[in-house]
């Protein structure tokens, strides 16, 4: 077989706030762009996309499933997000050269466009929420017809009811100031325990939220099936799920939404198929991406080629982008600026961005050690980030 295109490079960029770049190039001047990081523990996947690199080096990029195939499966020891990760952000950087060798944007190579715009929504608020409604209406001004807002702040196993009661009343205020036409998300970042989750869901009802998202740990997915009977609000799950092979244990739970992350579940290649296996069970996309623009972009391209999209979230001066934001590694601002709350489509080849190297070369030189808090209860034990 006559190989075309060969991978010649691979290099990583720690660059702030918190993000790992990959840049793949090739024997014929194209290069490719992806976006491979578990927050906090970057530097761990910055080691395994190196390792890794040592298969592929020489290597035909346009061979994306086989590549997959391999880097997934060819060690003895399989899975868990560092891999996934460390292989998502070489999948969106070989669909990134696919579509700029092939001069189109990638959701043209995975079947064309289902959709010409794509719903965006804006996060308000930090990890302890107070004042969000300010916020909320803010965002809605801004053009977005939905936000986001973590639902509390650390809780024990089963809480006050001032701390239940406070959880409905920041939702109440967030419902009121955007009003009934737009959206609230509500992350509870696991924060909360199957009995917690049975006492909050039902007062959030008269509320509405678009869906509530992480109402327990991943560990518990094995209760989302009493939790989806017991509320009429739509359950969300998976962004620490990692393959199609996690979420088949979620999809007949009684979710309604599923939220792999193209930079942590395998990539564009397996996201894809994630959303093809949550269609039969007629479950909604709405994929995690509190990342950078090659995630963002990345994300971007399913969402226009994915029939069971809901909603993507965006990262877009959210709390812990401090010194750095989404579009300040980018050449060309226009492709991730959003219209009336949306993500038009367009023709440009590959990822649909221009990654400024300059920029991310300077920054690299300067890197990060980003951690995410280690919470303690009142008592002095660890509680839930």
């Amino acid at each position: 077989m006559t190989i075309t295109m060969k991978i010649v490079s691979m290099d990583t960029f720690l660059v702030p706030p918190r993000w790992l770049f990959l840049r793949i190039r090739t024997d014929e001047g194209i290069t490719g762009w992806g976006e491979p990081v578990v927050e906090g523990r970057a530097a761990t996947v910055q080691a395994a996309v190196a390792e890794l690199s040592e298969y592929l080096i020489g290597e035909d990029p346009m061979r994306i499933e086989d590549h997959w195939q391999v880097l997934t499966k060819g060690g003895f020891y399989r899975g868990g997000p560092v891999l996934s990760s460390a292989v998502a952000g070489i999948d969106q950087a070989l669909w990134d050269i696919a579509g700029k060798a092939a001069g189109l944007p990638v959701h043209m190579l995975l079947g064309g466009p289902v959709r010409e715009r794509v719903r965006m929504y804006a996060w308000i608020g930090g990890d302890r929420p107070a004042e969000v409604a300010d916020l909320a209406r803010a965002q809605v001004e801004a053009g977005f017809t939905a936000v986001k807002m973590n639902g509390s702040a650390e809780l024990t196993a089963i809480d006050t009811p001032a701390q239940s009661r406070g959880i409905v009343e920041r939702v109440a205020a967030v419902r009121e100031a955007i009003g009934e036409h737009n959206d609230v998300v509500v992350d509870f970042h696991g924060r909360m325990s199957t009995a917690m989750a049975r006492r909050v869901l039902p007062l959030l009802e008269p509320l509405m939220p678009l869906f509530v998202e992480e109402a327990v740990l991943p560990e518990h997915s094995d209760n989302l099936a009493a939790l989806a009977q017991g509320t009429s609000i739509p359950l969300a799950t998976g962004e620490r799920l990692y393959s199609r092979w996690d979420f088949r244990a979620v999809l007949g739970r009684g979710i309604a939404v599923a939220q792999p992350d193209v930079s942590h579940a395998g990539g564009i290649s397996e996201v894809r198929r994630i959303a093809a296996m949550a269609e039969a069970y007629d479950v909604a996309m709405a994929p995690h991406c509190p990342l950078g623009p090659i995630a963002l972009a990345s994300s971007l391209q399913l969402a226009f080629a994915i029939p069971n999209f809901l909603i993507q979230e965006q990262s877009v001066g959210i709390h812990y982008n401090e010194g750095n934001d989404v579009l300040d590694y980018l050449v060309d601002r226009g492709p991730l600026t959003f219209t009336g709350g949306h993500a038009a489509r367009t023709a440009l080849p590959g990822l649909g961005i221009e990654v400024d190297e300059r920029a991310v070369e300077r920054m690299a030189a300067q890197g990060h050690r980003w951690r995410n808090p280690v919470w303690r209860h009142a008592d002095g034990s660890f509680a839930e980030w």
